[in-house]
């Protein structure tokens, strides 16, 4: 029997034929499914590039915004309406070129929201640049006598700032990856997974290389121990470690502080303060000048 999909619609998908983002797509829903989600209840966020283009393709509430921009718009929306299942969807140029500040940012703030980055190690909307995490020496279309740059590791960056939770997965895998969005979405606080997203169109190499290359977590692997996930995210060597690679410490979330001097009232339903309140908050700013 055919179940309907409560996160399908009918938009056409842009994406090249056979691209590895449709497993990232296939994956996602099938988190929400697993988690008992309807369309209401989800909000996805994301900027510029071929992975913000994601949330045109699922039915549920969504925000396309700037390049490089979503983390903030997903805090606010975090913050305001701590209700809804909050996840950016986003590309390594676009959450760790551009947005790269703001990923550092979040980090520190901690909000409950998951931030998925498809890293196909270039920029693939404009024309196969190099990216954040294109190695050394790789050939791109403006980087023509080779990267120069060493590549950044941001999981490893948010695991050295106690990111709630930290994975990796692989496009080509949807059904491991969507057991991991699950497990992210879960997870209170930040949670980080980068997808392993081969470029068909730029990048001159077969999905299957980046399939020889998968390394999953050793057995035995625990993911609570900081050390074991820098030195497995610091020595891969050419490989891309998978699964989930770090459980950060219990912390306070961005915006409880909020919720808190409201009496657990969403900022959503509080409507905007009265004008005296505002008055008087400039006025104590303009006294400190």
């Amino acid at each position: 029997m055919n179940v309907p999909d409560p996160f399908k619609n009918d938009v056409e998908i842009q994406w090249c034929p056979g691209c590895p983002n449709f497993g990232i797509l296939t994956a996602l829903k099938g988190a929400f499914r697993d988690l008992r989600l309807e369309p209401h209840q989800v909000c996805l966020v994301s900027g510029i590039g071929q992975a913000a283009k994601l949330p045109h393709y699922l039915r549920c509430n969504f925000f396309n915004g700037l390049h490089g921009r979503a983390l903030p718009v997903a805090l606010g929306i975090h913050a305001a309406n701590p209700a809804l299942t909050t996840v950016v969807t986003t590309g390594e140029g676009d959450c760790y070129g551009e947005g790269g500040n703001h990923l550092l940012h979040a980090l520190r703030r901690n909000p409950d929201i998951t931030v998925v980055v498809h890293n196909n190690e270039i920029y693939a909307l404009t024309k196969g640049q190099g990216s954040p995490t294109t190695p050394v020496g790789e050939v791109r279309s403006l980087q023509v006598h080779g990267v120069e740059a060493a590549p950044l590791n941001m999981p490893a960056v948010a695991v050295l700032h106690d990111a709630a939770f930290v994975a990796r997965g692989f496009a080509g895998d949807p059904d491991h990856l969507k057991d991991l969005l699950a497990e992210a979405v879960r997870c209170p606080g930040l949670s980080l997974v980068e997808v392993i997203q081969p470029c068909i169109t730029w990048v001159r190499r077969p999905v299957s290389w980046y399939k020889e290359r998968l390394w999953p977590v050793p057995p035995g692997y625990d993911p609570g121990d900081k050390d074991a996930a820098l030195r497995v995210l610091a020595g891969d060597d050419g490989r891309f470690v998978t699964g989930i690679l770090y459980r950060g410490p219990k912390r306070p979330l961005f915006g409880e502080r909020f919720r808190r001097e409201t009496g657990d009232e969403p900022l959503v339903r509080r409507g905007f303060p009265p004008k005296s309140s505002i008055s008087a908050l400039l006025d104590n700013f303009r006294m400190g000048e």
